[in-house]
């Protein structure tokens, strides 16, 4: 059964709710500027048709109403030019730090690149069409900034979808590790009892019945009740890691595993000459590598090969697990390593969480799956630190 996680669901509402005001901020702000845009060309027009009245102007004309309309604007940049494009006049151009010459190149530099992009109001003076004035006109410093102002907030919209996120995954990896912990400790407190008995009760049998098979069979099944309680003990705690020879644990998991599957499944180990020497926990590395090797005589279904094979490099040591089943279906790749996901009727969906548990946060290993093909199968692979000699 496919558990849905509600964290998905949250973080699938969080971004699609960044996503919806971050398309309304940018509308509206479309909107404002358009608005805002026509408004300052509906003034420079003004402010052009009293620049006009200006060069028309004789001695005895009252032009009180021209000036006022052409000192009010104290917003909107503006150059005038002559049709040969000398500086006329200009307003609220910022031309701080420069000296007399430098200014005036800069000003008729920006009123070209006005000119060229359409921002101009054309004056005739006369009835000449050589004899005119060019109003060219910038946008305001407010329009500049409601132009930046939607991505600022995109910005800032993002950063916290972000933030909550991470939060989000950092509250339910920790949720995970408190329950893990629990679980752990009381599995562990549980079999203690029990197993205690049973030992006690393995050592009466073994004085009354000595010559007894069984009894030894029997041992054998409560040493490895006591393995795994051992394990389950040392889960939410450092683990002593101890340099191991890999190729003896493999070994030993293989003969371990080759006992309890159908004698249909061929496991075929490609392991080096010599030693390989790596820095693990024996019973928490063991139980990792059962793990994966439990997932693929699933995957095969009691019947194909599985191939074990280490690869030594220079500072890494890979294990590559290999099954001939179906492969993992692609949207299923991402989840698989996730608590509680598994693709079988039943299972609880833990064995391979918990070896990337014991991988990753106890070895500082990594586990992933390198390649999952339907007519190949999977390979997981499992990479740990090499320890020199």
């Amino acid at each position: 059964m496919k558990h849905v996680y509600s964290s998905r669901n949250t973080k699938i509402i969080l971004i699609l709710s960044a996503i919806v005001i971050a398309v309304f901020s940018l509308v509206a702000s479309n909107i404002l500027v358009h608005d805002l845009t026509v408004e300052e060309h509906s003034k420079m027009e003004v402010w052009a048709d009293a620049m006009r009245e200006l060069n028309k102007a004789g001695d005895n004309t009252d032009l009180s109403l021209v000036l006022k309309v052409l000192n009010e604007n104290n917003t909107i940049p503006v150059i005038v030019m002559d049709s040969k494009g000398n500086v006329q006049t200009y307003r609220n151009i910022d031309i701080s730090g420069r000296n007399r010459k430098d200014s005036s190149n800069f000003v008729a530099d920006k009123g070209k690149q006005l000119i060229e992009v359409g921002k101009v109001i054309k004056i005739f003076i006369s009835g000449s069409p050589s004899d005119y004035i060019n109003v060219c006109y910038d946008d305001s410093i407010m329009i500049k900034r409601l132009r930046i102002y939607p991505l600022v907030q995109l910005g800032i919209v993002t950063i916290f979808v972000v933030i909550a996120i991470f939060a989000l995954l950092t509250y339910k990896k920790a949720e995970q590790n408190r329950v893990w912990l629990g679980l752990s400790k009381e599995t562990a407190h549980q079999l203690g009892t029990p197993i205690s008995s049973l030992m006690a009760w393995t050592e009466i049998f073994k004085e009354t019945y000595p010559n007894d098979k069984l009894i030894y069979e029997m041992e054998k099944d409560v040493q490895r009740l006591q393995l795994i309680a051992d394990r389950f003990s040392k889960i939410g705690s450092l683990p002593e890691l101890k340099v191991t020879n890999l190729i003896e644990i493999m070994d030993h998991v293989v003969d371990y595993m080759a006992l309890r599957t159908s004698s249909k499944v061929k496991i075929i180990k490609k392991f080096p000459q010599g030693d390989v020497l790596v820095k693990i926990n024996l019973q928490l590395f063991e139980w990792a590598i059962e793990n994966v090797l439990k997932n693929a005589v699933d995957a095969i279904k009691g019947e194909g090969i599985i191939i074990l094979a280490i690869h030594v490099m220079e500072c890494k040591v890979f294990v590559d697990i290999s099954d001939t089943g179906k492969g993992i279906k692609h949207k299923d790749l991402n989840n698989i390593f996730k608590p509680g996901f598994t693709t079988k009727d039943r299972g609880w969906g833990l064995g391979l969480s918990l070896a990337k548990r014991m991988i990753e946060e106890y070895h500082k290993g990594k586990i992933y799956v390198k390649s999952s093909d339907p007519v190949k199968g999977t390979i997981f692979r499992i990479e740990l630190s090499k320890i020199f000699d």
